[in-house]
């Protein structure tokens, strides 16, 4: 199966953590693509957990912005200096990382694509990526959204199925779904602007030889259960700004101004 929902390689200091490879197609429904439609050119940008280059690469071509990065592995930094020299090896779990940067210019925009779902603490690094942001810049994460049917119908194959990527990456630490990230931007004083998903029937994941088993009408119990509750999708992409007016429309995912709602149905009805 194609890897489209994994963007990070290098995030903490884990022994077990695998490095993810893989060109992104611009044009094409996948977490990178989304990613880089948020990133307005000849920006001063900050990727964390930016691994091999993959999405960096075009955020210094395409974008013509000037990059720093955060990456932990080593094979990984040699193939980022491509991009950029402005490398910083760090572990997102040591609180500390955010030192480094105390005294430099800001950045426009903070990236982290598919970073925090690896980390202990995510609301510790989030707030960390917003102390190293402009006042008036943006945050961009990629998250894995685990309300997704396929991964139910592991749970009730008895499989709750690690890989070694994918939304069940044996590596994460943490796990999301729509309330948790509303949750988790509301608490670092952050209101999302904009949000996209990618869409991933069941049987096109990395489920499908578990899902393909189940019967019939599970299936489609588990569909429209979701479908309804939270309009699932594979991959959340959200552009976060700073709070300044709390308000239930301007604050939620499910009510952004541009919201591309893809869930485990086969309906492909867009956001509000």
């Amino acid at each position: 199966m194609p890897r489209t929902a994994l963007a990070g390689e290098g995030l903490c200091d884990h022994p077990g953590r695998n490095n993810y490879t893989y060109e992104i197609d611009l044009d094409g429904d996948t977490a990178g693509s989304y990613v880089l439609s948020f990133i307005e050119p000849n920006q001063r940008v900050l990727e964390i957990g930016a691994g091999s280059g993959a999405i960096a690469k075009h955020i210094v071509g395409a974008k013509r912005c000037d990059l720093s990065a955060i990456e932990i592995v080593d094979a990984s930094i040699e193939k980022l200096r491509s991009f950029t020299h402005d490398i910083e090896k760090l572990d997102l779990n040591d609180p500390a990382w955010v030192d480094t940067y105390a005294s430099r210019e800001k950045f426009d925009i903070v990236l982290a694509a598919d970073v925090l779902e690896h980390v202990y603490d995510p609301w510790t690094v989030l707030a960390g990526m917003k102390k190293v942001m402009v006042e008036d810049g943006s945050i961009i994460l990629s998250l894995p959204h685990i309300a997704h049917a396929a991964v139910l119908g592991t749970m009730a194959s008895g499989d709750f199925k690690y890989g070694d990527w994918g939304l069940l990456d044996k590596t994460h630490m943490r796990f999301f779904c729509v309330r948790n990230v509303e949750a988790l931007t509301a608490s670092c004083g952050l209101k999302i602007v904009d949000a996209k998903a990618v869409r991933k029937l069941p049987e096109e994941t990395e489920f499908v030889d578990i899902w393909m088993q189940l019967p019939t009408e599970l299936q489609q119990a588990f569909e429209a259960y979701l479908s309804a509750l939270v309009r699932p999708h594979k991959n959340l992409i959200t552009q976060l700004r700073t709070q300044r007016v709390r308000s239930r429309r301007a604050a939620g995912l499910r009510w952004c101004r541009r919201t591309l709602v893809a869930g485990t149905s086969t309906s492909g009805r867009s956001g509000d």
